[in-house]
Order: structure tokens, then C-alpha cells, then sequence
């Protein structure tokens, strides 16, 4: 039986509401359940929330299929009425909690699409508990705002903040789960555009922040080091994409607030490839893609490749 606020459907067969029946699996190849939350600042299907559907309808499903895994995808929907911004956010977070905790329990590998990051990011790494856990974020945006520094009241805008558990302390302490991750635990990677206040509060952090213009210069050595510097504090990680990461220039737009100056769909494969093999990757969420802003469908494939790298069987390193 499905749980209150989420609806199972197998990725082949979206018109069906049944669930796949799962197969025995090796513990280093589970199967995925695709947790999908179609929504953008409390609004299903609008905007960015039109991004998680976008993506299982063309092609994001049937490219995890392999060696004999077959993805499930849950989709949450909120039940609180009527919807707001901030009250649906934390409802949203405490229904994705639980589904990536049962997906664990039941050998799968939650993999979160959503509108925003907020919602992706603090319901995942509620529901993976906090042992030994830390992030790996890759954003264009710092994410590292707060209710005091917004100019623009956006709550996506905290996602960051909210995990490390700067802002919306007692919203977050309702999330089943919920534990603020150690700042230096975390990793961020390719951000380019912040506030002033907001970079003045990353600066001032425990953050490790790996800037796009580091990456520009070092390569992905400078990633790497960051990578295994975390290593030694942490086993497992959540991984966040937010998919303006890449190249507005080279890759294409993945939403309104998207920027030049990023890595491409290769460099980011590449990446993604660096965190799975030197981290027992826990859960990952994939945000931000609006698919209005992706004519050809460059920011699409990307997704799909990036997908595919935070899911395949690695061999993890040290």
C-alpha cells in the first residue's frame, strides 16, 4: 500500500499505478526508486515543478535501466491545504524523508527529482540519516541565503542554509529525521552567482566551497582535493545537483536564474564520476531543470547522462 501523499508507478509504464515487482539484487548493484516532487515554491507542475515529469517522460527512466535493475518512481504529492510556499516546502520535505528512508530499507537507491532544491535536499538527507553523512552540492547558486539576508524571500534560495541548520530551525525539526549537517561536511561546487550577504556568510562558514572560476584554472583536481579532504570525516554523502550548474553557454539554460561560466555535460559527468567513486553515495537529488528554458534538449541529456553517473555501480577508491 502506498503512503499518504505519494503515488508508485513502474518508469515503463506511466500510465499504470501499480508498483514493479523487485528483484534480488548485489548489494553494490540496487535497485532505483526514482522519488519525483513535480513542484516549485508550494505550485505542482509550474515552472521548475514541471521539470521532475519532464525528465521521466523523456528518456531519464529508461536510461537507468541496466543489468537487470528496474527503477520505480513515487511520486509525492503534498495534502495540506491550501498550498503556501514555506508550509508546503516542509511538508514536501517530511514525505520525501520518508520515502528515501523505505527506499534504504528496501535495498533501492533514492534518487530525487525535484523543482526546487530545498525539497530534494533536506527531505533526502533527512530520510538518510545522519551517520557519517555529508554533502556534496553542485549549484550555480550558493543556496546560502536566509530569511535575515533574502531579497527576494525565495526559500529555494536557503536550501543550503536549511540543511546545515542555519534558518527555519523549527519548520526543519518537523522533518522526520532531520539532523543540521556539520558545514564542514559539505562540499560545494561550481557556484558563481550569490548575493553579497550570502557570500559573505558562505565565506565566513565551514562550507568548502569549490567556485566555478577554481575549476576553470585547477581542473578537477581542485574538486578532488576537496573530495578527499571530506574523506576523512565522512563515509557516506548525499550528492545534490541542481542542473544550472552547468554552462548556460555551453551546455544551455536549465532554468530562469541559469548562468555562463560552468562546467560542461562532460566535465560534470566526470565530476559525479570522482564523488560516487570515493563515497558510498547514500541518496542524490537532481533540481532546478525547467524544460521551457530547454528547446534542444542539451540540459535534458545532461540530466540523463548525470543521472545515469550518480546511479551506476562504482568502484569506490581508498
Amino acid at each position: 500500500m502506498n503512503r499518504p501523499g505519494a503515488e508508485e508507478r513502474p518508469v515503463w509504464a506511466v500510465q499504470t499505478n501499480h508498483t514493479v515487482e523487485r528483484e534480488a539484487t548485489m548489494e553494490d548493484h540496487p535497485n532505483i526508486r526514482v522519488i519525483a516532487v513535480p513542484y516549485d515554491s508550494g505550485h505542482p507542475g509550474l515552472r521548475m515543478g514541471a521539470g521532475p515529469e519532464h525528465l521521466l517522460d523523456n528518456g531519464l527512466g529508461e536510461g537507468l535501466r541496466s543489468e537487470g535493475r528496474r527503477p520505480s518512481v513515487t511520486t509525492v504529492r503534498h495534502e495540506r491545504e491550501p498550498t503556501a510556499e514555506v508550509a508546503t516546502a516542509f511538508e514536501l520535505h517530511g514525505l520525501v524523508s520518508d520515502q528515501v528512508r523505505r527506499a534504504i530499507a528496501e535495498n533501492e537507491f533514492p534518487l530525487v527529482l525535484s523543482g526546487n532544491c530545498n525539497t530534494a535536499a533536506v527531505g533526502a538527507l533527512s530520510g538518510a540519516g545522519p551517520e557519517e553523512l555529508g554533502v556534496v552540492w553542485f549549484d550555480a547558486h550558493g543556496e546560502f541565503n536566509t530569511p535575515e539576508t533574502t531579497t527576494t524571500g525565495f526559500i529555494d534560495g536557503m536550501g543550503l542554509a536549511i540543511a546545515v541548520g542555519h534558518c527555519w530551525k523549527a519548520m526543519a525539526r518537523g522533518v522526520p529525521g532531520f539532523s543540521a549537517v556539520p558545514e564542514e561536511n559539505v562540499v560545494m561546487a561550481g557556484v558563481r552567482e550569490m548575493d553579497p550577504a550570502e557570500r559573505g556568510r558562505l565565506d565566513a562558514s565551514g562550507v568548502t566551497v569549490v567556485g566555478a572560476e577554481v575549476i576553470e584554472k585547477q581542473g578537477l583536481r581542485a574538486l578532488a582535493a576537496a573530495l578527499n579532504e571530506l574523506k576523512t570525516r565522512v563515509g557516506r554523502v548525499y550528492v545534490h545537483l541542481d542542473l544550472d550548474v552547468l554552462d548556460a553557454g555551453k551546455v544551455g539554460k536549465a532554468n530562469e536564474f541559469a548562468a555562463e561560466g560552468g562546467p560542461d555535460a562532460e566535465e560534470l559527468e566526470a565530476a559525479l564520476g570522482m564523488v560516487r567513486e570515493s563515497f558510498e553515495v547514500a541518496a542524490a537529488g537532481i533540481a532546478s531543470y525547467d524544460p521551457a528554458f530547454d528547446a534542444d534538449g542539451r540540459v535534458l541529456r545532461a540530466a540523463i547522462a548525470s543521472a545515469r553517473a550518480l546511479t551506476y555501480p562504482a568502484s569506490r577508491s581508498g
